[in-house]
């Protein structure tokens, strides 16, 4: 996966360079994978317990296997519609994968509620004859796992490289100067933007040197109330004693008055 974790292996006595595909020990039994990080030695204290090994490179089999699998889950996404269809529940099923062996499928689905499925497995466990597992999961997971574009053109972050999802709040908006239209600061997920935290200690920082608003202070151009701020460029936005409005830099104030 593009945004999926990435998990350390003993690499053994194989030499891997960055993208190669292995089959690896997992808890669910063999996977398929790709390297992403180049092997290197690391002291035996550094690790908390044994790292599960590299079982081999990916043969031309593992990849005839990985696409059958990639059929399966085609096949077991239509057939799971179907049936969601029949029971009526109230589910919006995105995606399912299958283990490396085959020997399990997952469906992942989001919902409002909880969902009684327990006729759903039935109906797949008696199609298919592999392990099922309905994993229901939040909105934003659904976007970080199927993908898209964001409102800035480009791939949306959470699919992209985030492995954890950071909270966020308006607050963050508020402070950054953003339009709070809601439209404007929500991503595909409908949640509020992950990339709002991304500057948000940057920020926080900054602002701590800049008087707050509704504060008056004096300046070189003259006394006045502080009505906005302009983080990036370092200033602020006067609302003179005489009516009128001026930016200034904040290396003019002379003193600041409650």
């Amino acid at each position: 996966k593009s945004a999926g974790k990435v998990y350390d292996f003993d690499a053994g006595a194989f030499v891997l360079n960055r993208g190669d595909c292995v089959i690896v020990e997992t808890e669910k039994g063999l996977g398929f994978g790709s390297v992403a990080v180049t092997p290197k030695i690391i002291k035996k204290q550094n690790t908390c317990k044994p790292l599960k090994k590299v079982f081999r490179i990916a043969s031309e089999q593992d990849f005839k296997q990985r696409e059958k699998n990639k059929e399966t889950e085609k096949q077991a996404f239509a057939c799971c519609l179907e049936y969601i269809k029949q029971l009526n529940l109230a589910m919006h099923l995105f995606s399912v994968e299958s283990t490396f062996d085959a020997s399990r499928l997952t469906f992942f689905f989001t919902s409002e509620g909880r969902v009684d499925f327990r006729q759903l497995v039935k109906m797949l466990v008696k199609q298919f004859r592999v392990r099922i597992e309905m994993r229901q999961v939040g909105i934003r997971n659904q976007a970080k796992m199927c993908g898209g574009i964001g409102r800035c053109g480009r791939e949306l972050c959470c699919s992209l490289f985030m492995e954890k999802f950071d909270p966020v709040s308006i607050r963050m908006a508020k402070k950054q100067g953003l339009s709070l239209n809601p439209t404007k600061i929500s991503g595909q997920c409908g949640r509020l933007m992950c990339c709002l935290t991304f500057e948000d200690e940057t920020y926080r920082d900054l602002k701590k040197s800049f008087p707050k608003i509704g504060r008056i202070v004096r300046t070189t151009n003259g006394r006045g109330k502080v009505v906005r701020h302009n983080v990036i460029c370092g200033r602020i936005s006067l609302r003179m004693d005489n009516g009128s409005e001026i930016e200034t830099g904040l290396d003019t104030i002379i003193k600041e008055q409650k």
